[in-house]
């Protein structure tokens, strides 16, 4: 065998090592990334049932505030007209009856 022939088959069989070291990443990233995809499907459903769970509890204390507001609000109302009919009552000369004790 001549020299360039022999120069010519190493310089094909190190582009054929180079071509197979490159296959070899390339199935080693695919299956990588196949293992992370099935590993996000199998953690997805938990993670979506953890957060209608956190969200259901956060609707439940949510609806409990808003109606601590609103008996507040409506307190207030009550004790504005109550001392609102007070006045209106002192200006004809009448009160409520007050039991004392």
């Amino acid at each position: 065998m001549s020299v360039e022939r022999m120069t010519k088959v190493e310089e094909s069989l190190q582009r054929a090592v180079r071509l197979k070291k490159m296959v070899n990443r390339w199935q080693k990233s695919h299956t990588h990334c196949m293992w992370q995809m099935t590993l996000s499907q199998r953690r997805n459903p938990y993670a979506i049932l953890r957060m209608q769970d956190t969200m259901e509890q956060e609707l439940v204390l949510a609806n409990k505030q808003l109606l601590m507001v609103r008996q507040a609000a409506l307190h207030q109302l009550f004790e504005k007209e109550h001392q609102q009919y007070q006045q209106e009552l002192n200006q004809t000369g009448k009160a409520f009856y007050v039991e004392r004790l």
